[in-house]
């Protein structure tokens, strides 16, 4: 097994991506919450997503209401749930059939919710379930 930290020391810039879920042995682990600064990991393999600043802006300013602390336990509902949606949906993952590649928006999995968090959101993917993960520096105000 393999354990790769995304990010280590916060310098790596405004960036968004996926871990899809997959048996591969490594192992991704993300610093999420805000200054909760939980800590998760995901088996499977990272795919970058384009985008980055915009992006991280999107998916911020869905966790400012939040003040930084992030978002544990929180019931997503109403116009907050359309936003976090909104946000996912912006983030587009290239699908390749090994001939063609072709843009698909995330999908939020709501069936996972409770697992929502800054930096940490549950996603279905083109090919499969995955964890969207950011750099979310803004949000924890560093």
């Amino acid at each position: 097994m393999r354990y790769v930290f995304i990010d280590p020391d916060g310098t790596g810039g405004d960036w968004v991506h996926v871990v899809v879920d997959a048996p591969t042995g490594v192992f991704y682990q993300q610093e999420y919450g805000g200054t909760s600064r939980r800590q998760g990991q995901a088996e499977g393999y990272l795919v970058p997503m384009p985008g980055g600043s915009g992006q991280v802006d999107a998916l911020a300013t869905v966790f400012e209401p939040f003040r930084g602390g992030g978002a544990d336990g929180h019931v997503w509902e109403g116009a907050e749930l359309d936003a976090l949606r909104e946000a996912v949906g912006a983030v587009r993952y290239w699908a390749c059939d090994g001939k063609a590649e072709t843009p698909h928006p995330l999908r939020l999995d709501e069936s996972r919710l409770t697992e929502a968090d800054d930096a940490w959101l549950p996603v279905h993917t083109p090919d499969g379930p995955g964890l969207l993960v950011w750099s979310a520096r803004r949000v924890r105000g560093g």
